[in-house]
């Protein structure tokens, strides 16, 4: 590789160069007289690359020259994978993300505490409120991008939990710090549409209003991040040079998106595939295959008071579950309470054209299934798919002509052994 620029500008560079202190830099043109500095220009016909550095930073060459030597990955090199929530959050992401961790390299998290994606283990579930669900289970790198809003006091607990080091584990700069005002100021969205409080949509807006405002501090601002900060940019650029796998995972659900949900009974953020690869700053050339996970039984929160969480077609009860499947109630009762915020849930009927909607707005390449023992106890003794119930094998078949998507990932129950792998890829 050979750098070059005309002669004025070398000069200049010459003279800013730094001396020993008391000598006087010889002249320029006294150092051209030298033989080899007078001809080195002449190599430029041996190089294999030649880079013009005038009216460019060192910056400038660098990111020329990478491009050069095609270390930025070629185009669709390495790949994306989303998953995202299909339903209004509590699918079961964590335990599919867990599942599949290991087959990437690299996981990346968006969103916010207020979701708490929860994953089986040996000694009971963990649930992750900031981390990839695939911490504990695999070795890849993480990923904080730079659209999350974190509770710095949570993350490090989180990150102390999971064992996570510096190494392992980056955050970029530009992710959003909640406050405790932000916590405080959303007690009055919590009583009007069961928000979970955690001040994700306080931080985000002010994150946009206050721009300029000392009050803002990003991750790059703390001090205990510091050794976990760097941009995802530079991350994600050496995932894709060394054709390394990606796993993004979303938050929450298509039917909880800002823009796409039930508004007022939304989220402060789009939790469509586009959103959250916005947030992550992936472009959507990078992406392989979209995930969107749905439960047999969709599931909203229980409002505080007198508010409401949103609506649900067709609002069942435990009991109806319980005879329907023929799982204990109190085992439904202790299952189905919120990851995040402990309360009881709502649960309604499958919702088709929830489904159709999610489907239109996400692209999925593929459909995950959770909760299939909500159909049939039964389906928890399933090892393939054709041990399934007849009533689940319709059910899945009927999900695959809406959304014209495979569904190539069953759950039967809450462990990592109790996926039905159907996938061709």
């Amino acid at each position: 590789m050979h750098l070059t620029a005309p002669l004025g500008v070398l000069e200049g560079r010459y003279l800013r160069r730094p001396h020993p202190k008391g000598s006087t830099p010889q002249p320029y043109s006294k150092v051209r007289e030298n033989l080899t500095e007078r001809n080195v220009d002449e190599l430029r016909h041996l190089a294999d690359i030649v880079i013009d550095t005038n009216r460019c930073r060192p910056e400038d060459v660098l990111v020329r020259a990478a491009g050069k030597l095609s270390l930025y990955g070629e185009r669709g090199g390495g790949f994306v994978d989303v998953i995202v929530g299909g339903e209004f959050g509590s699918e079961g992401k964590g335990q599919v993300v867990a599942y599949l961790s290991r087959e990437y390299d690299l996981l990346v998290r968006v969103g916010g505490p207020n979701a708490g994606h929860k994953v089986p283990e040996k000694d009971g579930p963990f649930t992750h409120h900031q981390l990839p669900s695939g911490t504990r289970r695999s070795r890849a790198r993480l990923l904080l991008a730079p659209g999350m809003v974190v509770n710095v006091e949570k993350l490090l607990k989180e990150i102390g939990e999971c064992r996570v080091d510096a190494h392992r584990l980056s955050i970029d700069p530009q992710v959003m710090i909640i406050s405790e005002d932000d916590v405080k100021r959303e007690e009055g969205v919590k009583e009007r549409i069961a928000s979970t409080a955690q001040g994700v949509g306080e931080a985000t807006a002010r994150k946009i209003t206050d721009r300029g405002k000392r009050g803002v501090k990003l991750a790059r601002d703390v001090k205990e991040l510091k050794p976990f900060i760097r941009t995802a940019e530079s991350v994600l650029t050496d995932a894709y040079a060394k054709n390394q796998r990606v796993l993004l995972e979303g938050t929450q659900g298509t039917g909880l998106s800002l823009y796409h949900g039930y508004y007022p009974y939304v989220t402060s953020r789009d939790t469509t595939v586009a959103g959250c690869l916005a947030e992550a700053g992936i472009p959507p050339s990078r992406v392989r295959k979209v995930i969107s996970v749905s439960r047999t039984y969709p599931i909203r929160v229980e409002s505080p008071q007198q508010g409401t969480s949103g609506p649900m077609w067709a609002e069942i009860s435990l009991e109806e579950i319980s005879r329907r499947s023929h799982i204990g109630l109190k085992e439904l009762m202790r299952v189905e309470r919120t990851s995040t915020t402990d309360r009881k849930r709502r649960i309604g009927e499958f919702d088709w054209v929830l489904l159709r909607k999610a489907t239109f707005l996400n692209g999925p390449t593929d459909i995950a299934l959770t909760f299939t023992d909500y159909l049939s106890k039964s389906n928890r003794k399933a090892m393939r798919f054709d041990q399934l119930t007849k009533e689940t094998i319709n059910f899945i078949e009927e999900m695959e002509r809406v959304s014209g998507a495979p569904v190539s990932l069953i759950s039967t129950g809450f462990s990592l052994r109790s996926v039905i792998d159907r996938r061709k890829w």
